[in-house]
């Protein structure tokens, strides 16, 4: 899985705001997420409306994130699981081909963005907070994994509570 974290500046250009990715899969490449503490939890079984904490180092590779109460001091809250679809070819059929990373980039930044408003309860241009994403990797695309997890994020503060309906 891919997560890229959107960070402040001009919120009207947030597409453009892509931190440089990095690749999660069964193995997990960390920057953002890790084991810290926390109840691991494996990024494949992430339910919308949990809540992880931030790990106080960076770690190559990890194959969970640290779930704990939102009631709890934590760094990111999973808001929305969007399913990509590959396109069908000519034959009717979707293609079981890896569509690459900036396909499923491009499609994870608007499906977050698109949903953010829903769970948070403003637009992701009039919040105070972020997003972020966990995308499939080549790796997981052979498994079947084709979930891109979405999560809210702060400028680095802990969330004190879900964001769920907080309009920040």
């Amino acid at each position: 899985m891919i997560p890229v974290v959107f960070l402040p500046e001009d919120r009207r250009r947030w597409a453009a705001r892509v931190a440089t990715p990095f690749v999660l899969s069964p193995l997990l490449v960390g920057c953002g997420f890790g084991h810290d503490g926390g109840d691991g939890t494996s990024v494949f079984k992430v339910q919308v409306g949990e809540c992880f904490t931030s790990p106080s180092e960076v770690k190559a590779q990890i194959s969970d994130i640290d779930k704990v109460a939102c009631s709890k001091p934590h760094g990111k809250e999973a808001y929305a699981a969007a399913v990509y679809t590959p396109a069908t070819g000519s034959d009717g059929k979707a293609s079981s081909d890896f569509p690459g990373n900036d396909a499923l980039a491009s499609f994870a930044q608007g499906a977050c963005a698109q949903r953010f408003t829903s769970y948070v309860g403003v637009s992701y241009l009039d919040s105070s907070l972020f997003f972020t994403y966990l995308a499939p990797s080549a790796r997981s695309w052979q498994d079947d994994d084709r979930t891109v997890l979405c999560f809210v994020t702060t400028d680095g503060k802990p969330l004190t509570g879900t964001v769920k309906g907080s309009k920040q």
